[in-house]
């Protein structure tokens, strides 16, 4: 049996020898297509309280590889006196817009200070892009406009980090987490927070922002979210309780069911921010993808699922050898379709998970696959995409066109030494992902016969 073969990574930001380090990556495919968009996190050295500002390199994938363009940084993507942190973007497919979302700190206020203090130093900003990144607005601070009295309760807050997404019913949704002050003490001194993952929402291509409700039990952390079958949102976050926390909304984010730990999915130890994305499953549908039985009685009245298919962007089933430099941009992008997921001749839809592997240090980046999303115990076991250390990632998916694979893209953080030497970047086919997982030729079969199962690394 063949060992697994990883893909080809190609280092799109490796910490300089000034001490920049390059951290908290995100990733989204854009039009006009195919442009891909990578951010990141610009720090003096690699501690949170020394991140300094966003820089961005955009890629065009033509002929199967992926030309990378020169670092910028993202000057307007600040506030005077704090320091930007976790890039968040999300696409509004009907206008073309892309929303950074990030947050403002002020100074060098560590995250720790502000929850053991209780006094939050983080601004909600965003700013926005009409021509696939090229240029950028300024920076809007939406954090009365969006959380109004809430932060007044908060220790501090932050938005994904990673990607947001887009319904099919336009809605917009950005991944957020708190730390809710949940009791002080006499003079200010807080006695007791809590860690809350939460969504941020559009119904009006960006032009205003709401906050929902947070999770409301389990501790959650760092989070992103999916459409999946029965019209549930899916949540997976970073949780201290030593496995990931998954949450779902029955109402496009705007509040959360009951959290339940995901037994099959452990955590590092501290934890580590992973990335979730969903995309309709291969084939036609069967009973195996259907809710599971259990489910069906959590909410009264299920919503339809729907789910935002990416671009069709052509090129080959094999990972290619991927160039830096910079390409021109070509191939077309589809537009939103819908995946009425309750209705019995659809198909499902499946999740794709990346997060280290290892248990008490972040090193093995890994890719989980589930195909039955609403069951915690359904998560395979990893196909690991690089050995060495490994923390942050952002998943996208880059589509397909017939004959050719599904295509996915993972960004994340890297090195020989240690998780934040580089940030990677690399692509694999849905094929590659069944081929290599745990289980993965009992997932689907090619054509008659299946794929002879391969060990795990």
């Amino acid at each position: 049996m063949d060992t697994p073969r990883a893909p080809a990574r190609t280092v799109l930001f490796r910490r300089e020898r000034t001490g920049l380090t390059y951290r908290v990556p995100a990733l989204l495919p854009v039009l006009p297509g195919p442009t891909l968009l990578a951010f990141a996190e610009q720090r003096r050295s690699p501690d949170d309280s020394h991140a300094h500002r966003l820089v961005l390199r955009r890629g065009a994938l033509t002929a199967g590889a992926v030309r990378w363009g020169a670092l910028r940084v993202l000057a307007t993507a600040a506030l005077e006196e704090h320091r930007s942190m976790n890039p968040c973007p999300v696409l509004d497919a009907g206008s073309g817009t892309v929303f950074l979302f990030f947050i403002a700190v002020l100074g060098h206020t560590p995250e720790a200070v502000q929850i053991a203090t209780g006094r939050n130093a983080a601004r909600l900003c965003c700013v926005t892009s009409r021509d696939a990144g090229l240029t950028w607005g300024g920076a809007r601070d939406l954090t009365e406009e969006t959380l109004g009295t809430l932060v007044q309760d908060w220790a501090t807050f932050a938005v994904g980090p990673g990607h947001g997404v887009q319904l099919h019913s336009g809605r917009l949704l950005v991944p957020a987490y708190t730390y809710r002050v949940d009791r002080r003490e006499c003079f200010g001194k807080v006695c007791w927070t809590s860690p809350h993952s939460f969504a941020i929402y559009s119904d009006d291509q960006g032009r205003t922002w709401q906050c929902g409700s947070l999770v409301p039990n389990l501790h959650s952390g760092e989070c992103q979210l999916a459409a999946v079958d029965g019209g549930f949102i899916y949540c997976n976050a970073r949780s201290p309780l030593g496995n990931r926390v998954q949450a779902l909304s029955p109402n496009e984010g705007t509040s959360f069911l009951p959290a339940e730990l995901v037994p099959t999915l452990a955590e590092t130890a501290r934890g580590c921010q992973g990335s979730i994305i969903g995309f309709p499953a291969p084939g036609p549908s069967s009973e195996e993808g259907s809710n599971p039985p259990y489910l069906r009685s959590r909410v009264q009245e299920s919503l339809s699922g729907t789910f935002y298919h990416p671009p069709p962007w052509g090129h080959s089933q094999e990972q290619p050898g991927l160039e830096p430099g910079l390409g021109e941009d070509g191939g077309t992008y589809a537009s939103m379709l819908p995946l009425p997921s309750v209705a019995p001749l659809q198909r499902p839809t499946w999740l794709l998970y990346s997060h280290p592997v290892g248990h008490r240090v972040r090193i093995r980046m890994g890719i989980y696959l589930s195909r039955s999303p609403l069951d915690p115990q359904s998560w395979t076991e990893p196909w690991v995409i690089y050995e060495g250390p490994s923390g942050y990632s952002d998943l996208a998916t880059l589509g397909s066109v017939p004959g050719t694979a599904l295509t996915f893209a993972c960004l994340f953080e890297s090195g020989a030494r240690a998780s934040y030497e580089d940030i990677s970047f690399c692509m694999f086919s849905l094929q590659e992902v069944l081929e290599n997982v745990s289980g993965g030729p009992e997932l689907l079969r090619h054509g008659s016969k299946p794929w002879e199962r391969c060990r795990l690394s």
